[in-house]
């Protein structure tokens, strides 16, 4: 692999065993980092490992299901005893469920509130101590923490209203965050994707999209979303990209 940038760091990246978050924590490798990919479906996150040695890079599986503070917590551990370190978390795992609020499942709503928004905290608080003592004895002297939200965490849309609002709190709790460790080297961001090309676009997502919007565009890689993140966590110490939206050249949404 040709490594850019983060030789000797080591990252976790949550929902990566697609999408976005295996693009990352490809992305991630490539550019040096040692990368635990943590998700529940232990054959695709044994499968991307796989594809990163071969390609000469570092990757551990840790199986685990976010939404549960205990796993998300050791799942942090875990990558931290088996690469000694933690620079950089990249909080991606999430779901996505449209429709309207006037009789829609609450299960839906309790899936995205836990996944969307407590996973990621259980994960930032679980990291965040592990991150501080990186920026403080690591060969970068700074540690980052990404989380993955959406152009929905800074508009509205109908049928969209808990997942809008599970984005929306993400958004604001990393701001919260940055300011509290931004004097301790930790950098924390925020990527918002735009429409991408995703597991998370589900046929009948798609179908609501298409017909509210009826747009034709070509929606964002995983890719394209995975290396705005790699670019965030490569910059000198002294820069942070606090909020980066990346959206289709051609998607009029705001």
């Amino acid at each position: 692999m040709m490594s850019a940038g983060l030789q000797g760091t080591v990252a976790l990246v949550t929902g990566a065993s697609s999408g976005i978050g295996e693009a990352t924590a490809t992305a991630l490798a490539a550019r040096g980092a040692a990368v635990a990919c943590v998700a529940r479906r232990k054959d695709r996150l044994e499968a991307l490992a796989g594809r990163i040695a071969a390609e000469g890079g570092d990757a551990r599986v840790v199986v685990a299901d976010v939404t549960d503070s205990d796993q998300a917590h050791e799942a942090v551990e875990q990558a931290v005893r088996a690469l000694g370190r933690l620079d950089i978390l990249v909080n991606n795992a999430g779901a996505l469920r449209r429709g309207p609020f006037l009789d829609g499942p609450v299960s839906d709503w309790e899936l995205m509130v836990r996944l969307n928004l407590l996973g990621s905290l259980y994960c930032a608080h679980a990291a965040l101590p592990h991150l501080l003592r990186a920026a403080q004895d690591g060969p970068r002297e700074v540690a980052d923490l990404v989380n993955v939200s959406s152009l929905s965490g800074r508009t509205v849309r109908k049928n969209s209203a808990v997942y809008n609002a599970t984005k929306h709190a993400m958004n604001a709790y990393t701001e919260s965050v940055r300011q509290e460790v931004a004097g301790r080297r930790v950098r924390v961001s925020l990527v918002e994707p735009a429409s991408v090309d995703t597991e998370l676009f589900t046929p009948e997502v798609r179908r609501m999209n298409m017909a509210e919007t009826g747009a034709t565009y070509r929606r964002l890689s995983a890719e394209d979303v995975a290396d705005a993140i790699g670019y965030m966590v490569t910059r000198p110490r002294h820069v942070a990209i606090s909020d980066l939206l990346v959206r289709p050249t051609e998607q009029e949404q705001r």
